[in-house]
């Protein structure tokens, strides 16, 4: 199992398309609904800072997403500080990304 997160800021003119592109994503995954993969994307309290996280086996079955593909395509030129990825390595979770009820 593989945790990744990748954090990067976009210029302010850009929020509106980031945001779209990555809707797109999402709307996708929701068509396709491709086991072993859980991620997240939050927009950071600055309004120009975005965090994915991912969760997945050796193979990212987002790299089979077309709409993952598009938002790639042009990342570095909507970002004032390009992605950054990390690798996490879990300690302990609880509930996480589970609903709250």
């Amino acid at each position: 199992m593989k945790r990744v997160m990748v954090r990067y800021r976009v210029k302010p003119d850009q929020v509106a398309t980031n945001e779209q592109l990555v809707r797109d994503v999402y709307a996708e995954l929701a068509r396709r609904q491709p086991d072993g993969l859980r991620y997240a994307t939050f927009k950071l309290d600055d309004g120009v800072s975005f965090v994915h996280v991912a969760v997945h086996a050796d193979e990212n079955p987002l790299q089979q997403v077309e709409a993952f593909h598009r938002f790639q395509e042009g990342i570095r030129d909507r970002c004032d500080e390009p992605p950054a990825a990390t690798v996490l390595d879990e300690i302990g979770s609880y509930r996480f990304m589970e609903e709250l009820s």
